[in-house]
């Protein structure tokens, strides 16, 4: 398909008006915040809804983490009305109105990319709207109507526009009977649709795992042979979604949701080799850290990425520190640098992972290699590496999967944490005896030789 205006099946978009009664969302469940906009661009006399994931999630009885609007107002008339308003995005053009940490993003209603041929001049086109050969929309500032909005929303459920002024929800595609059948579904050609933002391939399983739905049969299929496609988005914009994908709660479901439709190759293309067995150590790594991501994040914990990024790219790293060593003869120690650095520098050309993540990664990385050597100073050097708890962690998983020396290696340093002053000394006292070396003995200070008193 050449770059064109995009087709929509105009069947699905046959609009429903729900009445509070019908819907159930409350003013109560909406940030006080989003409320606020959507009172002063009313007042300012512009249309202006909330839309997307907030209205689906309080339709489902959950609670939305982010609020967004939309409005018919263009991005400097809203940032007119707002101190507090920043514009961002070049591709596509949002306002961000900023409430301390809150942030309510507002959109101007999209339109579709061939009214800007009869809307505006050819030069216009280019600048507001911009399309790849491929389909691929690179820019997208042409603005329309709340129908032609809808139309270009990606899935069914996200697009319901509850308004605030008489308490109703404009369901344009189905939403609510998607929601109660399960189905998650595009709107429109599902092949277009992926072309015009191959992104919607990783939202379609987040959805999917988030809310416990059957991605349709047109919308799945789609899938399989233009997961390729995710090579084209730049690896800045890539970091964000996959964060999405992995620190949502339900991390383990996305993930095997994506190895069925393809979609870890074109992310993680130095990982994907390695997880054609669904019982190999590999494989069963991944999902026990993303077992205990999910259960840090749904018990409250903290998370960071580097933690994620530095298991997915382990073992490639393993790998290709051993060729090294096999092919080049270098030793573990510079093997072990030279392959951080390669894999790490492969992987940014997917995902582009800043630099305060991939500092706590190689932090890490190298600790892997340090934990082993506990003798003398180093056990309690170690315990005092700002980092060190990560990598214990790190370390413990490996040893749960791998068993072996690497089991008994982590089960040490869980002992080691615990014990007190006395303990921890016979413990280094008994590894060095363990090892076949004995303890040193404290070196007996010579004394000076006195001159003889002279006679």
């Amino acid at each position: 398909m050449t770059g064109g205006s995009p087709e929509y099946h105009s069947e699905l978009l046959d609009p429903v008006v729900l009445s509070r009664a019908e819907h159930g969302i409350s003013r109560e469940g909406i940030s006080d915040n989003a409320l606020k906009v959507l009172y002063r661009l009313n007042s300012a006399g512009f249309d202006a809804y909330l839309v997307g994931g907030c209205v689906r999630d309080l339709m489902m009885g959950l609670h939305p983490k982010d609020f967004d609007v939309v409005t018919n107002a263009t991005p400097d008339e809203v940032k007119g009305l707002f101190k507090n308003c920043r514009l961002i995005g070049r591709r596509f053009r949002l306002a961000h109105i900023v409430f301390g940490r809150e942030i309510i993003e507002v959109a101007t209603f999209r339109g579709h990319h061939q009214s800007a041929t009869t809307k505006q001049n050819e030069k216009a086109k280019e600048t507001l709207g911009k399309q790849s050969q491929e389909g691929q929309i690179l820019r997208d500032n042409v603005f329309g109507t709340i129908e032609e909005d809808a139309e270009r929303r990606d899935f069914t459920v996200n697009a319901m526009y509850y308004r605030v002024t008489d308490f109703t929800v404009t369901d344009f595609a189905r939403g609510m009977q998607a929601i109660k059948d399960k189905r998650l579904a595009l709107i429109g050609d599902p092949e277009t649709r992926y072309r015009e933002d191959p992104v919607r391939m990783l939202r379609a399983v987040r959805f999917a795992a988030k809310l416990n739905m059957r991605i349709s049969d047109e919308s799945a299929d789609a899938i399989h042979h233009l997961n390729s496609l995710l090579s084209n988005i730049p690896p800045a914009r890539l970091f964000e979604e996959v964060i999405k994908l992995f620190i949502s709660g339900q991390g383990l479901e996305t993930y095997k949701l994506m190895l069925e439709f393809g979609l870890i190759q074109p992310l993680f293309p130095q990982l994907a080799p390695l997880l054609v067995d669904p019982n190999s150590r590999e494989s069963k790594f991944i999902e026990q850290v993303l077992i205990n991501t999910d259960n840090r994040i749904n018990t409250g914990q903290r998370v960071t990425p580097a933690f994620l990024y530095a298991a997915f790219l382990w073992y490639p790293i393993e790998e290709h520190c051993q060729k090294l060593m096999d092919e080049a003869g270098l030793i573990q120690f510079d093997a072990y640098n030279i392959a951080m650095n390669d894999v790490l520098h492969r992987q940014i050309q997917r995902i582009m992972i800043p630099k305060r993540f991939s500092s706590m990664m190689r932090d890490i990385w190298q600790l892997q290699l340090r934990l082993p050597k506990r003798f003398g100073r180093r056990a309690y050097q170690l315990l005092e590496h700002p980092k060190f708890r990560a990598a214990y962690d790190f370390l413990l998983i490996r040893g749960q999967i791998e068993g072996g020396s690497l089991l008994e290696l982590a089960d040490w340093w869980t002992e080691f944490q615990e014990a007190d002053v006395e303990q921890r000394k016979a413990m280094l006292i008994k590894l060095r005896e363990e090892e076949g070396g004995q303890t040193k003995r404290p070196r007996k200070r010579r004394s000076k030789k006195r001159p003889k008193p002279q006679q």
